[in-house]
């Protein structure tokens, strides 16, 4: 049975903030510290797009360099209007070393330029795994709307 003052949980919660804090700040730095090397981030299409035969794979294999060039380009073309995150749920292995974060979203995005808004809404699943005292954001499922 999981404590809610569980060492592990708490590590989950922090990265998920961590996360939210370099969205929220637009701190690219910050956002590819939470991945893993080994991360892959499929997306799908839209969020009602729950047949994964339909996503798509932008970036490949976590490059911290690509990666980070990637979302600094989106921060600097769009305003975040907002950015809403709630934890629904953390699962930590038996074993103490995996977890996943269920993570309800609402962030939109406006493009300095033309207006046009990217709105990321529905449920992610973040996947962590330990690496020695750290946990990592190893994939992603999501953003899908149930």
């Amino acid at each position: 049975m999981s404590h809610p003052l569980n060492h592990p949980e708490a590590e989950i919660r922090e990265i998920v903030n961590r996360e939210t804090r370099a969205w929220d700040t637009q701190d690219a730095d910050l956002l590819v510290s939470c991945f893993h090397p080994a991360m892959v981030w499929p997306w799908p299409p839209t969020a009602q797009s729950h047949d994964p035969m339909t996503w798509v794979m932008v970036w490949g294999r976590f490059n911290a360099a690509r990666w980070r060039r990637g979302w600094q380009e989106l921060f600097d073309t769009h305003t975040l209007v907002h950015n809403r995150r709630d934890i629904k749920k953390i699962v930590v292995s038996a074993e103490g070393d995996g977890a996943f974060a269920v993570v309800d979203i609402d962030t939109l995005w406006r493009h300095t330029q033309t207006g046009v808004e990217q709105n990321w809404q529905g449920r992610t699943c973040k996947i962590y795994t330990q690496v020695g005292t750290q946990w990592k954001m190893i994939a992603q499922t999501g953003v899908l709307q149930y």
